[in-house]
């Protein structure tokens, strides 16, 4: 692999998934394009506008989501097999 310490993991995470979701949506969006050619064109145009608006937000972001999922959810306490046993 590339060898990136562990401790830049939620960069890394940021990367990817700013990148997948701006590819998803910058092809959902660009459909009415027409042909193979026109889409394919206009799809990596807007992708690449889109990944370098993401990127930052979901950087930034994401530390942000992360405590107030854990802050609407709890720990599942354990079940009665698993303290019987």
């Amino acid at each position: 692999m590339l060898g990136i310490p562990r401790r830049y993991s939620h960069f890394v995470f940021g990367i990817i998934q700013s990148g997948l979701t701006s590819l998803v949506a910058s092809g959902i969006a660009s459909l009415p394009a027409g042909s193979a050619v026109s889409f394919v064109g206009h799809w990596m145009v807007s992708w690449l506008i889109a990944w370098a608006a993401m990127l930052p937000i979901v950087l930034l972001a994401a530390p942000a989501i992360r405590a107030f999922s854990l802050l609407l959810t709890q720990e599942e306490r354990e079940s009665r097999t698993a303290r019987q046993a």
